[in-house]
């Protein structure tokens, strides 16, 4: 008897989204809210996963705005500010105190675990009306052409766990999918970022030493070490999630396992290895490579990228979380607009873009320099002369987005680092090659496996 031929599904929606993860929960909820067919294609089940557990004040207005705020309190460890730990300062650290940013209602944001922290956004998705397929992977898309008889633009295909196919055609479509880059991969548009590149080992501790005040006890604490840095993010259910994000030379050298290579590189960080003298590892040491890259485009006919599916770089600052937050709500509004005034499409898709390259730029200028002498000494011994350390600590709280003031000030302060930099040139140049050794390619994805 021959075998049966898949059982195919077949959807219509005004906006398909493909991802459950924070930009594309963020974007179906809020078009359910208004009324739009919302279908939502995420290929893992709930909960599931994912590392990036440090959110940023900016994203509790997100989450009011959503209506998940008492959830994610219940959830979440406080995290009141952030502190950097420096082995060419004494092994010393310095605490960023979110309450002294130049907004003062931002004091305080979130650690979670995104196993919890994603289901309750994809799941208050489906309860506002969005259709959520979870088990269904994305695999080809199709861009139709202009029809008077129909205002559908994209047609999906997927396939789910159990073998099934479903199709989805919409009006618009949202690219939540994450580092899968689904769109950029098919339309060839994703790029490497030339100015930045790293790779990332981590895991889930147990034990891991905390610090007695309640109010230190949830901060995130970053550590420089010679190969690139660490993060230290306690939890609220006890476990503390720890990794090291380091240069590809660095991870070229691994020979043995991963979690051994792990473990030998948490002893490179004295005052980190301290911490964790007691501590046992209560999960598998996972890895990712190529960690930084962009997009050519943030919109095209028919679709949007939102948050890592556009961009990915360098998790120092806590803030892709909060960056596939606001591109998911800014792509509900682009879209929302689109489909209400199609004249005003492609100044709402302008806004659109600017709204999410705001975020990677604000953030990527420290990040290039975060492990330059000049700026650690900075960071290490800051001032508030003409505001700097408020406009600072809006950066760190994710206060870039709208009219925030802080940008002058900032501004002030990339002026002294440069100033810095130049009294102490020879030092700086010797910085800027060893910075451009670091970053050179390597087959880092060949070195994370096993």
């Amino acid at each position: 008897m021959a075998a049966s031929a898949p059982v195919t599904t077949a959807y219509e929606a005004d906006v398909l989204v493909i991802g459950g993860g924070p930009a594309g929960s963020c974007a179906a909820t809020l078009l359910a809210q208004r009324g739009y067919r919302t279908v939502v294609m995420e290929k893992a089940h709930h909960p599931r996963f994912h590392i990036g557990e440090s959110l940023l004040p900016a994203n509790l207005r997100l989450f009011e705005r959503l209506g998940v705020g008492e959830q994610m309190r219940a959830i979440g460890m406080p995290k009141w500010g952030a502190e950097f730990v420096s082995p060419w300062h004494g092994g010393r650290g310095e605490t960023f105190n979110f309450e002294e940013a130049w907004d003062k209602s931002l004091p305080m944001a979130f650690q979670v675990r995104r196993s919890q922290f994603d289901e309750i956004l994809i799941r208050r998705a489906a309860d506002q009306g969005a259709r959520v397929l979870e088990g269904c992977q994305a695999r080809e898309i199709e861009f139709l052409p202009d029809s008077r008889h129909s205002d559908l633009r994209v047609r999906v295909q997927a396939r789910n766990d159990d073998g099934s196919e479903c199709v989805c055609a919409a009006r618009y479509l949202i690219d939540a999918s994450g580092r899968d880059t689904f769109l950029g991969n098919r339309l060839a548009s994703k790029r490497r970022n030339s100015r930045h590149n790293s790779a990332a080992l981590y895991g889930h501790f147990r034990n891991a030493a905390r610090y007695p005040e309640e109010k230190r006890a949830g901060n995130i604490s970053i550590y420089w070490f010679e190969h690139g840095w660490f993060w230290f993010i306690p939890l609220a259910d006890g476990a503390t999630s720890i990794g090291a994000v380091v240069w590809p030379y660095y991870l070229k050298r691994r020979t043995g396992s991963l979690r051994d290579f792990f473990f030998a590189t948490l002893q490179l960080c004295q005052p980190l290895a301290t911490r964790l003298k007691d501590a046992e590892l209560v999960s598998e040491v996972e890895a990712t490579g190529n960690y930084s890259y962009s997009c050519e485009r943030t919109s095209g006919p028919g679709y949007l990228l939102a948050g890592d599916a556009f961009t990915f770089i360098d998790p120092m600052f806590s803030s892709g979380v909060l960056m596939a937050m606001v591109n998911g709500a800014a792509a509900a509004d682009a879209i929302d607009t689109c489909l209400r005034d199609p004249s005003r499409t492609q100044a709402a898709l302008r806004k659109y873009d600017r709204i999410v390259r705001r975020g990677p730029r604000s953030y990527s200028w420290f990040i290039y320099r975060i492990t330059n002498p000049t700026l650690r000494d900075l960071f290490m011994a800051p001032r508030n002369f003409l505001r700097m350390k408020e406009a600072m600590l809006g950066l760190l709280a994710g206060d870039i987005y709208g009219s925030t003031p802080i940008w002058n000030s900032l501004r002030a302060f990339k002026a002294v680092y440069y100033v810095f930099c130049a009294l102490r040139l020879k030092r700086s140049i010797a910085a800027l090659r060893r910075r451009a050794s670091n970053i050179r390619p390597a087959d880092s994805e060949r070195m994370i496996t096993g």
